[in-house]
């Protein structure tokens, strides 16, 4: 694991929203480039005094899943996964959804030559061997998706074990050098997916705030079950992620409260709004917290990673609280 080491109705107002904060109005972004704007120094303030996050007493593993698209996955598992870097902690993001769009954004070669998760997989390639360093962001890493991910779920149908071909694949190799290893799962509750639950401890769900958000969460929530059940006790949901916001409508809020009512604390306080930025940021091979640090969905991205990264020191699970 040495090769990782060396190298994301207008009378809703911001006070009733959780985790909204001092966020501007999500329909105005600041431009990059603008170090004095409010929140420009807000974003710097909050790195100021976020520099030593709590390290995890050994490598969270998590799978980032809702089998409805565009809900944010992808955006989600990019985002964090720089975010948590960028405040020193040791990151993989592994690509398991055949779109690429998480090696897009993090600005990996993509072509016929290209080793991929799919080698992983199919042909028991290390992992090691396919993690490419992200450019610009020290301590992360991804190991990409290609084209011929697509192909993957029919290939795996009559491998054996099938559904732990992931899992096999992070016991071959030391994962003590990483903190984070994110999985960025496809919109859909395949072989692929459930190769990610069998692999990871924690699942992420982002669940957007729109009419549709719960439509079909049962299912995924099913599937976990029946993961937990027969081939991973230890998995659990750990972390829901309310993406798309927007403070302007009642629906938005309405969505919130009721997921929160569900879940109750497994629902980050932070709510990740609509930004602009962030739809621009992976068209230039980068995460929104290296495309526009300052703007509303970065700063937001970067408070939702400092709660994820908390967590574990408020359950006991980090390094600083093994110690102690």
């Amino acid at each position: 694991m040495n090769s990782f080491v060396s190298h994301n109705n207008a009378d809703v107002s911001r006070e009733t929203s959780p985790g909204y904060g001092d966020l501007l109005d999500v329909s105005r972004e600041t431009p990059a480039g603008a170090p004095e704007s409010p929140l420009a120094r807000a974003a710097m303030a909050a790195r100021r005094h976020d520099e030593t996050w709590p390290r995890p007493a050994s490598c969270r593993v998590i799978g980032v899943a809702n089998q409805k698209g565009g809900v944010g996955k992808t955006t989600t598992t990019v985002n964090i996964a720089a975010a948590l870097a960028m405040h020193g902690q040791r990151v993989l993001v592994v690509d398991l959804d055949p779109q690429g769009n998480a090696s897009t954004a993090l600005g990996m070669e993509r072509d016929n030559q290209t080793r991929s998760i799919y080698h992983c997989l199919v042909e028991d390639e290390e992992i090691r061997k396919l993690a490419q360093p992200v450019p610009d962001i020290p301590n992360l890493w991804c190991a990409p998706a290609t084209i011929d991910l697509a192909g993957a779920e029919i290939e795996l149908v009559s491998l054996v074990a099938r559904e732990a071909r992931l899992k096999r694949a992070f016991a071959a190799y030391d994962t003590s050098d990483l903190d984070y290893i994110l999985i960025d799962c496809p919109p859909s509750l395949g072989l692929l997916t459930v190769n990610a639950m069998v692999a990871c401890d924690e699942v992420m769900i982002p669940i957007q705030c729109e009419y549709y958000a719960l439509e079909g969460l049962g299912q995924l929530l099913r599937n976990v079950e029946l993961v937990q059940s027969h081939l991973n006790p230890g998995l659990a949901i750990s972390t829901i992620l309310l993406t798309m916001y927007d403070g302007r409508t009642r629906l938005s809020q309405q969505v919130a409260d009721e997921v929160r009512s569900h879940f109750g604390d497994t629902v980050l306080e932070t709510l990740i709004p609509r930004s602009v930025r962030v739809s621009e940021a992976p068209s230039y091979g980068q995460s929104v917290m290296t495309y526009d640090p300052a703007s509303t969905g970065a700063v937001a991205y970067l408070r939702a990673a400092r709660e994820i990264a908390h967590r574990a020191q408020r359950d006991g699970h980090s390094e600083t609280a093994r110690r102690a």
